[in-house]
């Protein structure tokens, strides 16, 4: 089988096209024909960084989209045959989805409707994961999402054109919010008023405070947010009182100074979301409501879903790297052939 693998770190020009066995699963894994590859930030920042201890080699990429073709001991056959969507598969492990067969623990593979498409299934993991953790760690806020879990809430995604700002104005959608969104340009206000925001906010041609108290004068709940150090006087300007900003990006020497006093005086906090390591109840959480979202057609992809699609095929995944590290907007996908 085809497989795209590094050795060591460093830019795109790591990644290789190889041959390699086709892997049989184990117990508890299911082996899954790869269809389409997800292609997030961190799968280009880890690829910068050394490899895990004790691998000498790794296929990149977290999310994918395929069928299960075999599965291992202690994994119910019926499973062999069903479209499936695959999160986190190469953390802390070397199998990655940029190849034609990958191994994944059975749980890592969730049941993808016929509706769904691959390209779907391959843009959910890392962004729809870490979007609900944003959406359900507000005090007194629901633990999960579904339809009304969130309404009377009003929530803020900082980057509504970027993958998990989209997913997050969907997912916030579904459950009921009202959801504004702030932008840098014209096309990017026009994508996030496709994934649904009821407000779009260009920042840079705009009193970008201002305009979201005119749209919230009580301030906004919940604040999924990509660039804390950059946005943080914003987001005390227009948090309600008890508010969350839930930040999940940031650059490499990004830092973060907040007011003390004007958060303390708005019991505001400040809330850390990492999707590898949130606690393991919280993630069984999320993947129950993004496939019950999923199940329902509230999660989409494509131009029409605010997410243009770019694809590459599986020779050139470094290209679509260096794509995504170059600002891409939408979602990077490899074909498996």
């Amino acid at each position: 089988m085809k497989s795209v693998i590094r050795t060591t770190a460093g830019g795109p020009e790591v990644l290789q096209l190889v041959e390699r066995p086709v892997p049989r699963p184990g117990p508890g894994e299911v082996q899954v024909r790869m269809h389409v590859s997800g292609v997030n930030p961190t799968d280009w920042r880890s690829r910068r960084r050394a490899l895990p201890p004790g691998m000498t080699e790794q296929v990149p990429h977290q999310d994918g989209a395929g069928v299960i073709e075999a599965v291992g001991p202690r994994v119910d056959p019926a499973r062999v045959g069903k479209r499936v969507w695959i999160w986190e598969a190469a953390w802390e492990r070397p199998w990655g989805t940029a190849q034609q067969y990958t191994l994944v623990p059975d749980r890592h593979a969730v049941d993808l409707p016929d509706h769904a498409s691959f390209e779907l299934g391959a843009s959910l993991g890392i962004p729809a994961l870490t979007a609900h953790r944003t959406l359900t760690v507000h005090d007194g806020g629901p633990g999960r999402l579904a339809p009304g879990a969130l309404r009377g809430t009003t929530v803020l995604v900082a980057g509504g054109a970027g993958a998990v700002g989209n997913a997050a104005i969907q997912l916030a959608r579904w459950a009921g919010a009202r959801v504004i969104t702030t932008v840098s340009g014209p096309a990017k206000g026009v994508l996030a008023a496709a994934a649904g925001a009821h407000h779009v906010v260009n920042y840079r041609s705009h009193d970008a405070a201002a305009e979201i108290l005119a749209s919230a004068p009580g301030g906004v709940d919940i604040i999924a947010e990509v660039s804390p150090g950059a946005n943080s006087a914003l987001d005390i300007a227009v948090a309600a009182r008890g508010a969350v900003v839930a930040y999940y990006g940031g650059g490499e020497d990004e830092r973060l100074s907040i007011p003390v006093l004007s958060s303390m005086a708005a019991n505001l906090r400040w809330q850390s979301v990492y999707v590898y390591t949130v606690p393991p109840a919280a993630k069984q959480q999320a993947l129950t409501d993004v496939a019950a979202a999923v199940h329902e057609g509230a999660l989409g992809v494509g131009e029409e879903a605010g997410m243009p699609l770019h694809h590459f095929t599986l020779e050139h995944a470094a290209a679509a790297h260096a794509a995504l590290e170059q600002g891409a907007t939408g979602k990077v996908l490899l074909d498996i052939p």
